[in-house]
């Protein structure tokens, strides 16, 4: 850890205290959190069409993906079950993907805001100014990378989630340390490639900074479950990630982190 705080229990509350002071960044700059809000709300308006749409069809998406149970006696009953099961997986992988969308979506909205917080804590690190071409297209490309890892872990999740106690008490739980480390990898993302850092050495400095990562997002990821949460709180949770990469997490790649917050 580098002498920059304790494992453990510490570094649970040294991530968590880190979204407390990005909700506060954003609460003394009021404006800065309404351009903030921009990227959200538009993403919020495709997801709450595309989840419309899908509500609206899925007795045709399972008719469609179960084409061998047409002779069933019971067949209604089947498809309506398989279509919650759709409607519920795409309503979770909503959660999911929302913030990367919204990352995505808003890459210079919060390229900007991000900025914004690293000069009210001393000032930018040098050579911090990509031109925004390869910027939006590192970030298209990362997203889709994370999707894929997001996934790969969700998806075995999401089926276990149907298996008696384990799907009500592990599964959960897991869900939200998974969930968890893949938020602050893509809300760390700005920071950390403004210091020049890749995206695979990216992912090896939340691993080693396990318990301040998860600290970190985890809390951002369950209020993200309730409605308009994540759209109202995505400006705070992107002034705390430039915050924590600035004073934890830039040494562990040999960058000393270049300021303490009081």
């Amino acid at each position: 850890m580098n002498g920059r705080g304790g494992r453990g229990i510490g570094g649970l509350a040294d991530g968590i205290g880190f979204v407390f002071k990005g909700v506060g960044w954003v609460a003394r700059h009021p404006r800065w959190w309404v351009f903030g809000l921009i990227p959200a709300l538009i993403a919020l308006v495709l997801y709450v069409f595309a989840l419309i749409w899908l509500g609206t069809h899925t007795t045709d998406v399972a008719a469609w993906i179960t084409p061998f149970a047409d002779d069933w006696g019971w067949r209604d009953v089947f498809r309506t079950l398989v279509g919650i099961m759709i409607f519920v997986g795409g309503l979770a992988l909503s959660v999911l993907t929302f913030t990367a969308v919204t990352l995505a979506i808003g890459e210079p909205f919060y390229e900007k805001l991000s900025e914004k917080v690293e000069k009210d804590l001393g000032g930018l690190p040098e050579d911090a100014d990509p031109p925004f071409w390869r910027s939006f297209l590192r970030s298209i490309r990362d997203s889709v990378v994370t999707l894929f890892y997001v996934l790969l872990f969700s998806i075995p999740l999401f089926v276990l989630g149907f298996v008696p106690v384990i799907g009500q008490t592990v599964v959960p739980v897991l869900g939200a340390i998974v969930s968890g480390f893949f938020l602050t990898v893509e809300l760390t993302a700005l920071p950390l490639e403004r210091r020049g850092i890749a995206r695979k050495e990216r992912f090896a400095i939340l691993r080693a900074d396990l318990a301040v990562t998860l600290g970190f997002g985890i809390p951002i990821f369950l209020a993200f479950l309730v409605p308009l949460v994540s759209v109202v709180a995505m400006p705070g949770a992107v002034a705390g990630a430039a915050m924590m990469v600035r004073v934890r997490l830039a040494g562990s790649a040999g960058r000393a982190p270049e300021t303490r917050l009081s």
